[in-house]
């Protein structure tokens, strides 16, 4: 080998040994640090385009939810407002019956009238107040809402209004119906009944929508996790694999500094030439 004071090869090649591993021991040392193998695009171009895709499908799944949950709380609303609605029909019918009595004093049949048309008022007052986040299903006008269900936005769930105020198609008493006379008091009992039976009806149809809602919720959910587990194994450091590397390299790189102390020393051996 040709020694030289101009041209150290021995010490070229241990600097470039080293530089290499100084390298690689600053990419272990920032997947230990990230917990990530591929933390931006420089690391891994098409893996972290795909996980940046796969990353905003997570965050519009996060959307979706939000507008599920939504619509479970309006159709809960309404299906407590509903239930509330058909309790106090039950009670009317009763009113409604006892005042098809015809041997009732006139005192008895303004009493029974009077917690009539509270309850039908009750009624109004249910309906009128039954809404969340704006959304009313059961208020006279009602049209229902549309939640997500992608995160695209090219699929909904839609939920139709079950309108149960009064003098609508499932509430036929009127805002002014009462039991005052025999008469007032069948048309009452024939109309609270036709009622009940559609009420009951239009209850059971938000049910079914509400388990609808609350199924959808839960396969977005199941669907969240999946994506992210999927982008965990594409960007995710294995940290126990990237812990021995470490230690490794850090042994590799106490190496190299010796091997360039070593190829920087030989030039001093011509001195030992010329000596004499």
């Amino acid at each position: 080998m040709v020694m030289s004071v101009n041209t150290n090869v021995g010490a070229m090649v241990a600097l470039q040994n080293l530089n290499a591993t100084n390298a690689q021991l600053a990419i272990t040392q920032n997947r230990i640090n990230t917990g990530k193998s591929v933390a931006n695009a420089k690391d891994n171009g098409a893996i972290w385009a795909i996980a940046q895709g796969q990353r905003a499908e997570i965050g519009a799944l996060g959307a979706v939810k939000q507008s599920l949950d939504r619509g479970v709380a309006a159709v809960d609303v309404a299906l407590a407002a509903g239930e509330t609605v058909s309790d106090l029909l039950l009670q009317m019918k009763e009113k409604a019956l006892a005042a098809t009595d015809a041997s009732l004093k006139t005192a008895a049949r303004a009493a029974l009238n009077e917690d009539f048309t509270a309850l039908r008022d009750q009624i109004a007052s249910v309906t009128a107040n039954a809404s969340f986040n704006g959304v009313n299903l059961l208020n006279t006008g009602a049209t229902g809402f549309e939640a997500l269900a992608n995160a695209d936005g090219s699929s909904t769930l839609t939920v139709g209004a079950e309108v149960l105020a009064l003098g609508s198609t499932n509430v036929s008493i009127t805002a002014s119906q009462s039991i005052t006379t025999l008469s007032a008091a069948t048309a009452a009992m024939t109309d609270v009944t036709d009622s009940i039976a559609a009420v009951s009806g239009a209850l059971a149809r938000l049910g079914t929508k509400s388990k609808a809602l609350s199924t959808h919720i839960t396969f977005v959910g199941k669907l969240t996790d999946a994506l992210e587990s999927g982008v965990g194994n594409l960007v995710d450091a294995d940290l126990a694999k990237e812990s021995a590397k470490l230690q490794a390299l850090q042994t590799k790189q106490q190496l190299g500094v010796q091997a360039l102390s070593i190829a920087n020393q030989t030039p001093q051996l011509i001195m030992s030439l010329f000596q004499g």
